[in-house]
């Protein structure tokens, strides 16, 4: 892979074949995106939207299926889109500090792995929350800011080989407390709670290099490392609209 500054979103252009290769480089991405779904109802009447934000090759869709949603996915790479859309994503080039989607139009939001990449985290949550509809859902996880989170993640995770290397910036990473304030700016009351990877599904994944199999994301008390985030919009806020 070219050498580049860390969190260069263009890592995720020359790792475009490993989207979707079970025991891949993304495959704790995959675990993740499972997670996540399970946090998101079915959708009260068929074809109410979901925007996943970042949603890179489209890893939520197959795990949405059945539940009646429109899958839009938004994303700055192109390549992680021309993936999605085979899973049957509505895939939109754009970045997330700036969704190219109207105000309130949105049933349910979905950032997964996104916001410990973001340069303005501010900014960002406004978008997630501009989208969303009041009385709707946020669905989201991330990479807590603490010096464990850092060790593992960073540290002992791109030796390991957890996370290529330079994909993360560690001064980007964010604390629970931070982005529960950032949502509740915007009209959203978000719960966290922690989460990690099961010690077998890790054990099949690092050393036997097979696939995962059953729950492979597991609640923990301690949100040092990973943790995921639910929230519900209960009053509109202003801002900007797109086309």
């Amino acid at each position: 892979m070219r050498s580049m500054p860390r969190n260069d979103p263009r890592q995720y252009d020359d790792l475009a074949a490993e989207w979707w290769r079970p025991a891949g480089t993304f495959a704790l991405l995959h675990w993740l995106a499972a997670a996540r779904a399970a946090l998101v109802p079915p959708a009260a009447t068929p074809g109410r939207v979901l925007v996943d934000a970042g949603c890179g090759g489209g890893l939520l869709a197959p795990h949405l299926r059945g539940k009646g949603y429109r899958h839009i996915g938004v994303d700055l790479r192109r390549t992680g889109l021309a993936q999605a859309v085979p899973h049957g994503v509505t895939a939109i080039n754009g970045d997330v500090t700036a969704l190219p989607l109207r105000a309130g139009g949105a049933d349910v939001v979905v950032a997964g792995e996104i916001l410990e990449h973001v340069p303005d985290l501010p900014g960002t949550v406004a978008e997630l929350c501009r989208v969303l509809r009041p009385g709707g859902l946020v669905v989201l996880d991330t990479l807590n800011d603490t010096g464990l989170s850092r060790l593992i993640t960073v540290t002992l995770g791109e030796r390991l080989g957890l996370a290529p290397p330079g994909l993360h910036d560690p001064a980007l990473f964010v604390r629970p407390g931070r982005l529960v304030a950032e949502f509740a700016r915007h009209g959203v009351t978000l719960r966290v709670r922690g989460v990690r990877p099961s010690l077998t599904g890790l054990f099949r994944w690092l050393v036997l290099r097979r696939p995962a199999h059953g729950r492979r994301i597991v609640p923990v008390p301690s949100t040092a490392v990973l943790y995921q985030g639910v929230g519900t919009k209960i009053r509109g806020i202003e801002g900007r609209d797109h086309a």
